[in-house]
This record gives structure tokens, C-alpha cells and sequence, in this order.
């Protein structure tokens, strides 16, 4: 399982830790990932994710997945959660057709 936020696409980055002697060594600066579990209110269902504390908050602050998906460029996107997010557009366009 590699270490990238699914919505975000927030990776490791490697960078050096300096000495007070100012040496320099390789380091990692890895992302704070959660496993969570988050609402499909469109699709009516659950969708487990691995995703950043940023990530986490940004969903939040955009009113739930669908709406953050919706705004969210493909390219930063795991394949799985950019399928789910062609599943919404989908049922959106059939939900406006209905009504």
C-alpha cells in the first residue's frame, strides 16, 4: 500500500534533517494519513478511503465527498476514488434528468 493521500494525492517527500553542526542526512516527511470511512450522499453508501488530515478537513469544509469530488482535478485522484467520483457525476445528471 503506498503512503498518498487518495483525494489529495499528498505523498512522501524526502528533504535532510540538519545538525546543529549543520551535517546534513537524508530524511523522509511522511504524510499523516487516516483510514476513514466517508458518506456518499448521492450514491447512498459508504466508501472507505486512506486519506490525509488535510484532506480530511478540506472534505469537511466543502460540504461532504460529492461536493468535494466534484471540485477535485482528476489528475490528483486515485483511480478507485476517480471512478467513485464518475459514479457521482453520473447519478447527478440522472437525478437532473428525472426532476
Amino acid at each position: 500500500m503506498s503512503r498518498r493521500c487518495d483525494l489529495t494525492g499528498k505523498a512522501v517527500l524526502s528533504g535532510n534533517l540538519v545538525s546543529h553542526s549543520n551535517r546534513k542526512t537524508k530524511r523522509r516527511f511522511l504524510p499523516n494519513l487516516c483510514n476513514v470511512t466517508l458518506q456518499s450522499d448521492i450514491l447512498q453508501r459508504s466508501i472507505r478511503v486512506r486519506v490525509s488530515a488535510h484532506a480530511l478537513k478540506s472534505v469537511d469544509h466543502r460540504g461532504g465527498l460529492d461536493a468535494f469530488l466534484a471540485k477535485a482535478r482528476d489528475e490528483e485522484l486515485a483511480p478507485r476514488v476517480l471512478e467513485l467520483k464518475r459514479q457521482i457525476t453520473k447519478a447527478k445528471a440522472e437525478a437532473a434528468a428525472a426532476a
